[in-house]
């Protein structure tokens, strides 16, 4: 089975050219034939004819043949580049540039598949087809581009929604971050309390105390011992819960800075989407508004606008009449 590479759409496209242009040519052939059949009933009714007169009947029949054969050839070419109109016309309409290369056009190896085509394929296939209603191409100025565009925007619409959602994601990471900032803050005013709330009670222990230094030298020691080893375990653990807060402020601090530059990378992608949709939005409807059906609909309004305008001054002066 020969294959032009063509997938079976366009393959059928391929077939029914191929028998338009078979059907040229059968009727040119006739034509070519019809000229002969003329010469032999009009001209060859005599049994000798000199050298002048076939001469002559030979160069009528070559300016006739000469003729048909020059008008279908000019034909042909005037075919194909109404055919090659409709494609670059499709092609166009969704911003496609079509390439030919005329080199190919005389590949013998290409000729002879195309001839293996229309021997096997194209015959097997044409009783079918012809039974098959014809295929109808696709209004230039109305399904194309609308299909087109109503792809496009339902890609924005779909890159939209999944932006709003990151969008939602990180306003609520950036709450939770601001959260943990504000319990750190308040944690960290927590230990400076308590840290004074143990000053304190050092100086109270201290004064209370103070006759010991005066009374018993040993007191005094284990007093000073133990508010010294209080001190130092306070301050220690001041300074790791410092050292702690501090680490996780400046976490914070990076986290909600990057929560807030992606909020803002995707506010701004929003609006370009945004932007991007309404833009494809306008130009669906002024698309829509040079379709057929538009102009037939926006003309029967029209009609029936002015018919209610009419009804509507017969009407009132039917009644001012009573």
């Amino acid at each position: 089975m020969a294959d032009l590479g063509f997938n079976e759409h366009h393959q059928n496209e391929a077939i029914n050219y191929m028998r338009f242009a078979r059907s040229k040519r059968a009727l040119r052939l006739k034509t070519i034939d019809s000229c002969f059949q003329d010469l032999k009933d009009s001209r060859l009714i005599e049994e000798t004819y000199t050298v002048d007169e076939v001469s002559d009947m030979l160069d009528g029949l070559q300016v006739l043949v000469r003729g048909e054969v020059e008008m279908e050839l000019i034909n042909t070419a005037h075919t194909n580049v109404l055919l090659l109109r409709q494609l670059f016309s499709q092609a166009e309409k969704f911003y496609l540039r079509l390439q030919t290369d005329i080199s190919e056009l005389e590949n013998r190896e290409l000729l002879e598949q195309v001839a293996e085509f229309e021997k096997t394929d194209f015959k097997s296939n044409s009783k079918v087809n012809q039974e098959s209603n014809k295929p109808k191409l696709v209004p230039l100025n109305e399904g194309g581009v609308s299909e087109l565009l109503q792809k496009e925007i339902s890609r924005l619409q779909a890159e939209n929604d999944k932006l709003k959602s990151r969008l939602r994601t990180l306003e609520s990471q950036a709450m939770s971050a601001l959260d943990d900032k504000s319990k750190a803050e308040r944690a960290l005013k927590d230990l400076q309390k308590n840290q004074g709330d143990h000053q304190i009670w050092i100086v109270k222990c201290t004064v209370l105390h103070a006759p010991c230094n005066v009374y018993t030298q040993q007191c005094d020691g284990k007093c000073s011992a133990m508010h010294t080893q209080e001190i130092a375990n306070l301050e220690d653990t001041v300074a790791v819960l410092q050292a702690d807060f501090e680490k996780t402020l400046s976490a914070n601090d990076a986290s909600q800075k990057d929560l807030q530059d992606n909020l803002v990378s995707a506010k701004h992608e929003l609006l370009r989407i945004q932007e991007q949709l309404s833009l494809a939005e306008k130009v669906l409807e002024r698309k829509f508004q040079q379709t057929a059906a538009y102009r037939n609909m926006k003309e029967i309004l029209t009609k029936k606008n002015d018919q209610i305008k009419d009804l509507r001054k017969r009407l009132q002066r039917y009644e001012s009449d009573e």
